[in-house]
């Protein structure tokens, strides 16, 4: 629970603008807590929550045109994500997105090399519907779209205020197109294009409301905190806590089992 609530408040820390990369964070500690599946279906509700004050922040100030060249690739990523969580274990769920978590890590500690060449990206279909794909299957099995809706944006080099508004924006609507696949239980709905069993139920969303007050909470902290220590400082501790927690998922090892 204690796992679940620090979680919940590192969506509020990042949708105050407080670190992008917290949110990738969010789904390994809950995991640790919940198990895979559950903490998918607990997390969509509060992410939708978080999204709420973000875009009332930044409301206008993003770049609209992306999320015609995104959009559709993420239907179909999450089409497809949403097909292959029935197909996996929870271990084999908790490897997955351990993976993303490392690569998450990688990623934010190369993004500077990886786009220092010259003269902004000009978005496109061509590139837009790839990374749309990729964003839609890696939110759907973890959250964990940032760095491939990062390597589309990124290389727009936008100035940093409509590059937030941006992603706030395309991960609201990333979350609002994953909830009715996740709601819906394909028994009820005769179409394969759902989840065996709904992600989101009573259970889920019961632990969803319980945990719903740490987003504003995290919200007013993350704004707190911008005023009073480094968020360069803040983001390698992060870092060091998704990486770890990342490998934790992959390998399995279990400190509290040295307490027993």
């Amino acid at each position: 629970m204690l796992l679940a609530a620090v979680a919940v408040l590192f969506i509020g820390l990042s949708k105050a603008g407080f670190g992008g990369g917290l949110g990738m964070l969010t789904t390994p500690l809950c995991v640790l807590a919940f198990g895979p599946r559950d903490a998918i279906g607990i997390l969509l509700p509060l992410l939708c929550a978080g999204d709420a004050f973000s875009v009332y922040h930044y409301w206008g100030k993003w770049e609209r045109a992306n999320l015609k060249f995104l959009l559709p690739g993420v239907v179909v990523g999450v089409v497809i994500g949403v097909q292959l969580i029935g197909r996996f274990s929870a271990r084999e769920l908790n490897i997955c997105i351990g993976l993303l978590a490392v690569a998450f890590v990688a990623f934010q500690l190369l993004k500077e090399k990886i786009f220092a060449a010259e003269g902004a990206f000009a978005p496109n279909h061509k590139v837009g519907v790839p990374c749309g794909i990729g964003a839609g299957i890696t939110s759907t099995f973890a959250h964990g779209a940032g760095p491939v809706v990062s390597v589309f944006l990124i290389p727009q080099q936008m100035p940093k205020e409509r590059y937030v508004a941006t992603t706030v924006l395309v991960f609201t609507w990333i979350n609002w197109i994953k909830l009715p696949f996740f709601v819906v239980d394909r028994s009820l709905v005769d179409l394969p294009v759902f989840a065996p069993e709904a992600i989101i139920n009573a259970q889920t969303l019961g632990q969803s409301l319980i945990f719903l007050p740490f987003v504003p909470v995290g919200v007013w902290l993350g704004v707190w905190l911008n005023r009073k220590i480094s968020e360069q400082l803040f983001m390698k501790v992060v870092y060091a806590m998704t990486f770890l927690t990342g490998l934790q998922l992959i390998t399995g090892f279990n400190p509290a089992k040295w307490l027993r």
